[in-house]
């Protein structure tokens, strides 16, 4: 469980970053702050799955406590993977309990197989009408890979069939006023990208926006910097959400801090543009990442970092 007890540095550090709002604790004090201009960072389902299993705990089995835990880390969001309507229905008193909304929303989809796009668009739309209800404004889609971690990668004409069913599904999104933001790995990155740049040259930037994920084009590109930055370049304006995560000599570090990725540069690249996506933590643990800290004060200190580089967003 998570101590209610805040040492006076770190009391002083969060009203620092809180722009001198005084933390009340619960819902009413997030809408305070929000009310002020606060910085939104939300954070994935996905790291916290990942942090729980090295302590041997299930994210997802108690959802009230995790959800607990992570509002207790001065996030005000939540991205859940949901892959049916239910788990909306499950997620929403939750969220309502510990303060936190649900601005965007993920969720994985078959669009390379023509048989299976329609279907696959129908089930993402049938979670998303689901989401709007309680205020998801973002559905981020990763249309899956032809088999997770082999070698196989999908041919033009899969490409072709892929990029119209995104833009369709985009368009049906808009209809009902959210915003489809295209997310990819690394597996995307392979063969000159071709899976990557076809997803956003080969649709129509009303209907599909980017959610960029910045380690994993970093990390697909060959660790690369250099190949990040000029996705940045090249398809900055696409950008509604913003995926973060760091490493240091190319292993995931416990925290978001300084390291492989200069993520003050990419935030003052975005600015000078004048892009400010919906961030999202997504600082994970992999084999080689540290362990020196709970689950909790590793989420603490990485909001308090994202705060920190990207406070001009607010």
């Amino acid at each position: 469980m998570v101590s209610d007890a805040i040492s006076r540095r770190r009391f002083i550090e969060d009203l620092a970053l809180a722009g001198g709002v005084v933390l009340m604790g619960g819902r009413a004090a997030r809408s305070e702050r929000g009310s002020r201009g606060k910085l939104h960072v939300a954070c994935n389902q996905y790291p916290w799955t990942v942090f729980y299993a090295r302590d041997n705990r299930n994210f997802n089995a108690d959802l009230d406590e995790g959800l607990g835990e992570l509002a207790a880390c001065r996030l005000d969001g939540y991205e859940p993977l949901a892959s049916n309507p239910q788990e909306i229905d499950r997620l929403a008193p939750l969220l309502k309990k510990h303060g936190l909304e649900m601005r965007s929303l993920y969720v994985n989809s078959i669009l390379h197989e023509r048989e299976k796009a329609d279907q696959s668009i129908e089930a993402v739309l049938a979670i998303a009408r689901k989401a709007k209800a309680v205020g998801t404004k973002i559905i981020v889609t990763n249309p899956s890979p032809i088999r997770w971690g082999g070698p196989q990668n999908k041919n033009d004409a899969e490409l072709r069939v892929q990029a119209a069913a995104l833009e369709k599904l985009g368009r049906e999104l808009r209809t009902i006023g959210l915003t489809l933001a295209y997310h990819n790995h690394d597996i995307e990155l392979r063969n000159a990208a071709r899976e990557f740049h076809h997803m956003i040259v080969g649709t129509d930037p009303k209907y599909v926006t980017l959610c960029l994920d910045a380690h994993w084009v970093y990390r697909g590109a060959g660790n690369s910097q250099v190949a990040l930055f000029d996705v940045l370049k090249l398809y900055g304006s696409r950008i509604t959400e913003l995926h973060l995560r760091q490493s240091k000599d190319n292993i995931w570090t416990e925290t978001m801090c300084d390291g492989d990725i200069d993520y003050p540069a990419l935030a003052k690249h975005l600015l000078e543009i004048g892009v400010r996506p919906h961030i999202v933590l997504e600082q994970a643990v992999e084999k080689g990442t540290p362990k020196t800290m709970t689950t909790v004060e590793a989420f603490q200190k990485s909001s308090r970092y994202t705060r920190r580089v990207f406070a001009e967003f607010a």
